[in-house]
């Protein structure tokens, strides 16, 4: 594992349109009396080096969080991964080997996400790992057993060295996060779901509200 690896730089991941939200900035939605962005924020910033938001439209209105703003590269909103692509080339600006993202809209993520990406990337020849969770599917619950894995897309860890190969990918069409994490060897980092689900992002005003109950919960 390379001192690179062991300090990544933090993306967060705002660049979505928010339709279920209605549209604006999601981050930018407030519960306890603070925003979900500055909430991200908090979390993430002991666990990386530094960070950037990446996030299209004027980069004004975040200016209170003193982040870089990362338009995306790829045109016509093209998902999470165009953000961990605008993430991967301003990592390698500042000659970092690898980012940790995570999403704007989720104020729960875990407190030790960038070390637990980071231990189970060790011995891949670049860094690429998915957080997961678990989950029990209908069926499987009716049958009595068996857990299945979740897999969170915006959470991940991200090597520089194949930020070419997606950008080429993205050039190309790709959409779907993990058919580029598969064709690349990427794992897969298992955290635990208690009280509250450390993944659990706010895509409508009914969420917001859930968050708010939430809360009071962590």
């Amino acid at each position: 594992m390379s001192k690179g690896t062991r300090y990544p730089l933090g993306v967060i991941l705002a660049g979505g349109l928010a339709t279920r939200m209605g549209g604006g900035d999601k981050g930018l939605l407030k519960i306890g009396g603070q925003t979900l962005l500055s909430r991200v924020v908090a979390r993430l910033g002991p666990q990386v080096k530094g960070m950037a938001l990446n996030a299209n439209g004027d980069p004004g209105r975040f200016a209170d969080l003193n982040l870089p703003v990362l338009q995306d590269s790829i045109d016509g909103f093209a998902g999470p991964l165009a953000g961990v692509l605008a993430g991967l080339d301003w990592a390698a600006e500042q000659g970092a080997d690898c980012i940790v993202s995570v999403a704007a809209d989720t104020p729960f993520f875990p407190l030790d996400l960038a070390d637990r990406l980071i231990r189970e990337s060790e011995g891949q020849g670049h860094p690429l790992v998915l957080a997961t969770t678990p989950r029990l599917g209908d069926e499987l619950l009716k049958s009595g057993g068996g857990k299945r894995l979740d897999r969170h897309p915006t959470f991940g860890l991200w090597p520089v060295a194949l930020r070419d190969d997606l950008r080429k990918a993205l050039n190309n069409g790709l959409r779907k996060v993990v058919l580029w994490t598969d064709k690349h060897e990427g794992r897969e980092a298992l955290f635990p779901v208690g009280q509250v689900d450390p993944f659990f992002n706010v895509n409508t005003p009914e969420d917001l509200i859930q968050a708010e109950k939430m809360l009071e919960q962590t």
